[in-house]
């Protein structure tokens, strides 16, 4: 029997609106709004400005004292680079393969308090594993519906928050807890789609009346309330992850290129000798970008060949660039593989022509 999905607290306003819903995760959320759909959100975006209910993402709590070296032990980035009150990307490794479970945020409060934000597949199973492995005197609690999430994101995005009397003089990452309306609500400045942003994180029963006053304060900008769809064109022309895409338990940071994210210099944390191992072995896939010199959009799962037509890899994310009007992707390539190189991507038996190239696809301000 399958599980009917959860809704996120913006639930009835996405429904009003009529917004074409999808399962994410195990929840139903918006993938795009009418009157335009992804192409319209996702330049607005680009352009002024958009919001997204992202409260599907999960929201976990570490409590205790030592929080923050207990969670420095277990995931790949290292907490001891930032200093409260910032956050910062982060992985959760398998520990004998080093596959990606999850990539997270975590924000570092205090030295006995980190919140998390994994996604929302598999909040569960990154809660477990804490709870595994966590040592007397620290508590992980699963928040998943204590919090929702709502992005501000695009070059009006400080206006649009700014508008509502919170904080926007904020570095990049840095978080801050604010109070809107007499309730609270944690301001961090980030962003997954390439541009300025914001992540607001109210209370659950707080989101729709934040929702709300977002949506008449970006009203002055041409603004547009965007779904899940415009947020993955949007990172895809960046070359950022997606979990469950481009980031599993059978591709690991090594392979992902995103050994930024790891704090190799650290004494511990979960799949470090594994990681390790596979770097030392070396030959291994690695990822890059594909721009279509023809027609087409490459998908997940399309194999990717040289000249000669020998499969040199594989479509890890894929979609029409609302921005290029081209096909972009990110893929899993064959050591041998260099930037420039023509390659042909085969979508469904047609030969669709593409060149290696290193993401981002777009050049954007993020600052």
């Amino acid at each position: 029997m399958t599980a009917e999905p959860k809704t996120s607290p913006l639930h009835d306003r996405h429904v009003a609106l009529g917004a074409k819903l999808a399962d994410f995760g195990g929840w139903q959320m918006p993938i795009e709004y009418p009157g335009g759909g992804v192409l319209r959100e996702h330049t607005a975006v680009r352009e002024r400005v958009g919001i997204f209910d992202v409260s599907h993402l999960g929201k976990a709590l570490v409590r205790g004292s030592g929080a923050a070296d207990f969670v420095n032990s277990c995931f790949t980035n290292d907490l001891r680079k930032v200093a409260p009150p910032k956050a910062q990307y982060t992985m959760c490794l398998d520990d004998e393969t080093a596959g990606v479970v999850d990539d997270l945020i975590q924000y570092f409060t205090s030295e006995d308090e980190i919140f998390l934000v994994p996604n929302a597949a598999n909040t569960a199973e990154v809660v477990r594993l804490l709870q595994a492995a966590a040592p007397e005197g620290i508590e992980i609690t699963d928040q998943h519906t204590d919090y929702g999430i709502i992005a501000v994101q695009g070059p009006k995005a400080p206006e649009v928050v700014a508008a509502l009397g919170l904080p926007i003089d904020l570095d990049y990452m840095s978080f801050r807890v604010a109070q809107w309306q007499g309730r609270d609500v944690i301001v961090l400045r980030s962003g997954y789609t390439g541009e300025k942003g914001f992540e607001l994180v109210p209370r659950w029963d707080d989101a729709p009346a934040l929702w709300d006053a977002l949506v008449e304060a970006m009203a002055p900008y041409d603004g547009l309330p965007c779904g899940l769809g415009a947020r993955d064109t949007l990172r895809t022309e960046m070359g950022y992850p997606l979990h469950g895409n481009d980031l599993t338990l059978d591709i690991t940071p090594n392979m992902a290129r995103a050994g930024w994210a790891v704090g190799r210099g650290k004494d511990a944390f979960w799949g470090k000798e594994a990681l390790q191992r596979q770097k030392d072995a070396g030959g291994y896939r690695l990822t890059w970008g594909l721009l279509a010199t023809g027609r087409g959009i490459p998908r997940s799962h399309c194999e990717v060949k040289d000249a000669s037509g020998a499969v040199i890899g594989e479509v890890t994310s894929g979609t029409m660039s609302p921005t290029l009007k081209q096909g972009i992707a990110l893929a899993l390539l064959d050591r041998g593989v260099s930037e420039g190189d023509d390659v042909v991507i085969d979508v469904r038996g047609r030969e669709l022509p593409a060149t290696v190239v290193k993401p981002p696809f777009v050049k954007v301000e993020t600052s």
